[in-house]
């Protein structure tokens, strides 16, 4: 910063005065100036700190870059140029002192920027090259008697683009002090320009957030509030997805139409009702998006009245093009329970097989048939196979999340282990929600306090009862 010149002397008479004054005077009198240009300074920087501060809109905070880095600098103008998404400059803002001409350049900066637009690749590795070429045609291009300093604005170490300030005055030189003072302008402008980017993506990420609470609660809704009242039949349901929404899907699908009412059902069922459970590829809304679009398509298939095996190849069918070019696939199971029989007919879309208790052997056997992944080949063929429940027996459909969980030393709950849980529950007799609640606490114990889950775990407990 350098002070402003002493008057020099225009006559005799004054000439006389300044020899005159005492020396003392002469240095008190320059401190003063120094200290009220100081003050000037200060107020000047804080200015653009509240600014900085104040302002939401980051134009707003542009426009007043250059004249704020003008004004600390007793220079006659400034201008801001940014580069733009792809890479190429532009010239943001442009000031000049009052009095002063701009013209000339306001033309430089435009030509210059369009000529690198036109002969430079926009890749980020030549930013710095641009902005070096920049700084070399501008000063050329205006001349030695223009006082020309440029200095970068730095976002994430990252090159954004330059604040140059200029002056006219054939006495004007740029010493450490203005230099520092522009380059803290530039800080300045990189701070705004890192929180307004930070800021869109808080908004991005508020409204991403929104959008998948939205899809949750859609998912939510479309999973059974409850279980249906089954003639001879207790149920029992969770699912428990990783992220807000997820690709596990179930659901209990009445044979026929009546049963659809939107009036609560007040009495046992003795219709074929179908119990489905079914696993999505992936997490999250893709995933959420192809479980809900299974849903309703499966829903229309089963009231056809085919066999198991016919609505998969249907469901398939229809499916295979969307599931495709997503590049995901579903794993299902489709059973069907008949209540005046107790037969339960099922087919298996490469999910895995659902455990069957059974209370007169006491044992445990798994329920299967052969069948490809839903949407892998669109001439799929699925086998269906049936089997006599009897009083006591109790079905656990499960999604590969609840065998796939890992505790802290990396071990799987496995099959083996579920298996076994089932087994020790089963032999006590409780019902379908006690053997539910004892399964996923095993699994919560297994996988220990504090660690989340990893994948979308389902369960579906059905026990076949007396018929009162």
């Amino acid at each position: 910063m350098t002070a402003a010149p002493i008057p020099h002397p225009q006559s005799s008479a004054h000439n006389n005065t300044v020899s005159q004054t005492p020396p003392v005077a002469v240095l008190k009198d320059l401190v003063a100036r120094l200290h009220r240009e100081q003050n000037r300074i200060q107020n000047l920087l804080s200015s653009l700190g509240f600014a900085l501060r104040s302002f939401n809109n980051l134009n707003q905070f542009l426009e007043i870059v250059p004249l704020m880095a003008a004004r600390v600098t007793d220079a006659d103008g400034g201008a801001l140029v940014l580069l733009k998404p792809n890479g190429q400059p532009r010239l943001e803002q442009l000031h000049c002192q009052e009095g002063q001409s701009c013209q000339n350049m306001r033309r430089s900066l435009e030509r210059i920027t369009r000529e690198i637009a036109l002969s430079y690749p926009t890749s980020p590795s030549s930013t710095s090259f641009k902005a070096n070429f920049l700084d070399e045609q501008l000063q050329n291009d205006l001349g030695e008697e223009v006082h020309l300093f440029g200095t970068p604005i730095l976002v994430k170490n990252e090159d954004r683009g330059r604040l140059y300030v200029f002056s006219y005055d054939p006495n004007y030189s740029w010493t450490s002090t203005r230099k520092k003072l522009v380059q803290l302008v530039a800080d300045q402008t990189s701070v705004a320009i890192a929180n307004n980017e930070l800021a869109n993506e808080l908004r991005k990420k508020e409204r991403l957030d929104r959008e998948l609470e939205i899809a949750s609660e859609i998912q939510d809704h479309l999973f059974p509030k409850k279980c249906p009242i089954i003639t001879g039949v207790k149920l029992a349901a969770r699912c428990q997805t990783a992220n807000r929404v997820g690709g596990d899907y179930y659901d209990f699908i009445p044979a026929n139409y009546e049963q659809f009412s939107s009036s609560p059902q007040q009495f046992p069922s003795s219709v074929p009702w179908s119990i489905v459970i079914g696993d999505v590829m992936g997490k999250g809304v893709p995933a959420g998006l192809i479980m809900t679009m299974t849903r309703g398509m499966l829903r229309a298939e089963v009231l056809n009245r085919h066999p198991p095996a016919k609505i998969l190849n249907h469901l398939n069918r229809v499916m295979y093009d969307d599931l495709e070019k997503s590049h995901r696939f579903l794993t299902l199971f489709y059973s069907e329970y008949d209540p005046q029989t107790r037969i339960l007919s099922y087919t298996n879309a490469a999910h895995n097989p659902p455990l069957l208790w059974q209370a007169s052997t006491q044992s445990i056997c798994k329920l299967d048939t052969w069948g490809m992944l839903i949407g892998l080949e669109i001439d799929s063929q699925y086998e269906d196979d049936k089997i006599q429940l009897e009083i006591g027996d109790t079905v656990i459909y499960y999604t590969d999340g609840f065998t796939d969980a890992v505790n802290q030393e990396g071990d799987r709950f496995d099959e083996e282990r579920l298996v076994a849980t089932v087994e020790q529950v089963c032999k006590q007799g409780d019902r379908p929600q006690t053997i539910l609640d004892f399964l996923f606490d095993r699994l919560k114990q297994f996988i220990g306090e504090g660690n989340r889950y990893e994948d979308d775990m389902t369960l579906v407990v059905m026990q076949v009862t007396e018929d009162s």
